[in-house]
């Protein structure tokens, strides 16, 4: 892919980029969630770091219901990137709400800009920042 000269695109093809983290997500499209990520793209969280191929059974053991993404914060740096956006999911059985923020980091590649890593930070009632207890997968029980 041509090196983008304007910042504003580049920031434009980022912010398509989580928006469709977000929706493919929250629609159960895994295909195209796994689109969203460089092949040797990981997520974070629960004390764990888990490569693509991980995603269908962690996916499949998390909860159901609405990614509400804001806006990133994003740093350019050539053809890598650095960001942070805000989450609000809500539960689709209960409309529980788990709040807090993704720090990600991000590469252009030939097909456009792409998430290489994405951790998620759980913020608690308590004021606590996290990263989560271990939920409802378990690596190895398959």
């Amino acid at each position: 892919m041509a090196h983008n000269d304007s910042p504003t695109d580049d920031l434009v093809e980022i912010q398509q980029l989580l928006a469709r983290y977000a929706v493919t997500i929250t629609k159960g499209d895994l295909d195209g969630l796994l689109a969203v990520f460089t092949p040797d793209g990981t997520y974070s969280a629960f004390g764990d770091t888990y490569p693509l191929a991980e995603f269908p059974a962690l996916v499949e053991a998390a909860p159901k219901g609405l990614f509400l993404t804001g806006t990133p914060v994003v740093e350019l740096d050539g053809d890598t990137a650095t960001g942070t956006q805000p989450l609000c999911f809500v539960d689709h059985a209960t409309h529980d709400m788990r709040i807090g923020y993704y720090s990600d980091t991000y590469a252009r590649t030939e097909h456009g800009w792409r998430l290489r890593t994405r951790a998620m930070t759980f913020i608690r009632r308590s004021g606590a920042h996290d990263s989560g207890r271990p939920h409802a997968y378990q690596r190895g029980e398959a």
